[in-house]
């Protein structure tokens, strides 16, 4: 998470906040307000994968209906990496098996105390700033509860190294789920449909606002994930990947997707530059999300 984005508002009780996008058959991203986030979902005939489950238990009850809306199979879940706002609403998927790469559930663990405190105060200060209003309501309400908010690490850690691949059959559809290499964090994942030509990205790619970098990115790296992926969208069997979706943002074309690579490499090569100047420098680092 950083600073680029305003955090959108929840009022008194859940509410939907979001509207699905149907990208391919049996293939939605789900767009929320709140912070812009983008998630997912893919059907197979036995089970319905969930990409990123948002930032909160009530976030992720808000998901979990809207999933249950759509289809009554089994849920399965991934997590694209360890940021609050793509996995601390896991719980509303109870005895679902939550794939993420195998560094993620480390980092939550480390970080999931750090991260709630942090975003907690963010959303008290944004109340507190328009307590006259609904906003400030809205932002008080988020922050109590991502507050009471325990996160629920993955159990199934898969893609130990990077451009490794675990293949997952939901029924009459197989995904894959690809470890690209340090990039927007060190465990970063992706989620690709082939049959539909989709790309879910996670935080490797956004649109409307930049790349988001904070301490746990790896800004000399990223670049390179992000054209292995564009590899993998491009191979044969994967029948031409039409669509990309961002961690944050509306989806991409593959055009757009190849434009943020290029902005990506430039970064990478101001990286080396300074890193060549300062031996371990790297440029300043935004709030991350």
């Amino acid at each position: 998470m950083d600073g680029q984005r305003s955090g959108g508002q929840r009022s008194g009780g859940q509410r939907s906040d979001g509207r699905w996008l149907e990208l391919a058959d049996g293939v939605l991203a789900r767009r929320h307000h709140e912070l812009d986030l983008t998630t997912g979902l893919v059907l197979g005939t036995s089970a319905a994968l969930v990409i990123d489950t948002r930032g909160d238990t009530a976030q992720g009850a808000e998901l979990a209906t809207a999933v249950r809306a759509v289809t009554a199979l089994p849920a399965v879940v991934a997590l694209t990496h360890a940021h609050f706002d793509h996995c601390f609403g896991t719980a509303a998927f109870p005895g679902a098996p939550v794939y993420a790469q195998a560094g993620c559930a480390g980092a939550l663990l480390a970080t999931a105390a750090a991260q709630r405190a942090h975003w907690s105060r963010h959303y008290r200060d944004a109340g507190s700033a328009g307590s006259s209003g609904g906003s400030g309501s809205s932002a008080a309400a988020t922050a109590d509860a991502l507050a009471a908010t325990v996160p629920v690490l993955p159990d199934r850690p898969v893609c130990p190294r990077p451009a490794s691949v675990h293949t997952l059959d939901l029924g009459g559809r197989v995904v894959q789920l690809v470890h690209p290499g340090p990039a927007h964090t060190g465990h970063d994942l992706a989620v690709h449909v082939p049959d539909a030509g989709v790309l879910f990205a996670g935080d490797l790619l956004e649109n409307g606002a930049p790349p988001s970098f904070g301490p746990d990115s790896y800004r000399r790296d990223w670049a390179a994930a992000v054209g292995l992926l564009l590899d993998v969208a491009a191979a044969p069997a994967a029948t031409g990947t039409r669509v990309f979706v961002p961690g944050h943002g509306d989806p991409l074309s593959p055009d757009e997707a190849a434009a943020q690579h290029a902005d990506l490499l430039r970064i990478a090569r101001a990286a080396e530059a300074s890193a060549a100047v300062v031996p371990g420098a790297l440029p300043e680092n935004s709030l991350d999300r």
